[in-house]
């Protein structure tokens, strides 16, 4: 009998019983004292199913009094199954039209279980809220079929709109992983156009045909190196470090933040925050220092510094034009 099959027929042979002796399950599963020995350490280990051997009853049982519930092949305390129920709330809230019903089945059974032992889910949806950012909005085809051929490891051809320039060019890519980053989901992909890696906001495909020919496999260590070596979403390999200053009452908020993982940073003595991060392409940076206004101070490189001073120069002149 194979061993998943065995899992089951332990499940067939506890329900509706106070308690099968070893002899009974050795019986029925024609296994070795040996093998349902690991069968038992497996259930209880592995599978987090509560079996055990009750002296006073002369053989083993399912321990209910965790309050524990099952759904196929998996046995939830109530703990734990809010705590899943909450994480799927905040799934459908963070991309209801993506994720949202593919998993209402197992929500479903989740309030039901939940419900059993006097615990109302729904509050959850009145209690655990998302608020979203400039979420862009996402095609679900389109969605799915990138996911599939990364998760397949296909080429995709793909019609991509250039925000920048207003351009929509085909290119085929290699998929290598999907990146949610602030509230959008992008895919980091080997462009066979451009014959490097790049990063596409899943938003901006109008057009997405998955290929039947293998992705070209890039090495994680160089999808690291070239991906995430820089500051946001943009990559490259060019990787310099900006230096910039806080004014000690931005200080309290910003230094609780990580802008990088391998973020630098210290406090001065009149409790002024300096804040060093790597970058390779400045437009993100860029933007999250003008949010800032006059409370950060960009100390170098000299060419960030400058962009800076140029975008506030130009708004100062749009905002002149007006007066």
């Amino acid at each position: 009998m194979a061993e998943i099959d065995r899992i089951y027929h332990y499940r067939a042979l506890f329900t509706g019983r106070r308690m099968v002796t070893r002899d009974e399950i050795l019986r029925k599963l024609e296994i070795s004292p040996a093998t349902f020995k690991r069968d038992l350490a497996k259930l209880r280990d592995r599978l987090n199913i509560p079996v055990v051997y009750d002296k006073d009853l002369g053989g083993y049982r399912l321990e209910q009094s965790d309050s524990r519930e099952e759904l196929p092949g998996l046995w939830f305390s109530q703990e734990e199954m809010l705590a899943l129920l909450t994480i799927q709330h905040m799934i459908a809230q963070l991309e209801p039209g993506v994720l949202g019903p593919k998993l209402k089945p197992l929500q479903s059974r989740l309030n039901e279980m939940l419900a059993s032992q006097g615990v109302d889910a729904q509050v959850l949806a009145q209690r655990v809220k998302l608020v979203h950012a400039g979420k862009r909005k996402l095609t679900l085809k389109r969605f799915e079929a990138v996911t599939q051929a990364t998760l397949n490891r296909k080429k995709i051809k793909i019609q991509h709109y250039n925000r920048q320039n207003g351009e929509t060019v085909e290119r085929t890519i290699s998929p290598q992983q999907l990146v949610y980053y602030r509230d959008n989901w992008y895919v980091d992909a080997w462009c066979h156009l451009r014959k490097g890696l790049r990063n596409f906001s899943i938003d901006a495909i109008k057009e997405c045909d998955i290929l039947d020919e293998a992705a070209k496999e890039i090495p994680q260590a160089q999808i690291q190196a070239e991906v995430t070596a820089g500051y946001g979403i943009f990559s490259g390999q060019d990787v310099q470090w900006a230096r910039m200053t806080f004014t000690p009452g931005r200080a309290r908020w910003v230094s609780r933040e990580e802008w990088h993982p391998d973020q630098k940073a210290t406090f001065g003595k009149d409790g002024s925050y300096a804040l060093e991060v790597p970058f390779s392409d400045e437009r993100e940076l860029l933007g999250d220092i003008l949010k800032h206004g006059p409370e950060v101070v960009v100390l170098g490189p000299p060419r960030l510094r400058e962009s800076v001073q140029k975008a506030i120069r130009l708004a100062l002149n749009k905002y002149e034009s007006y007066n």
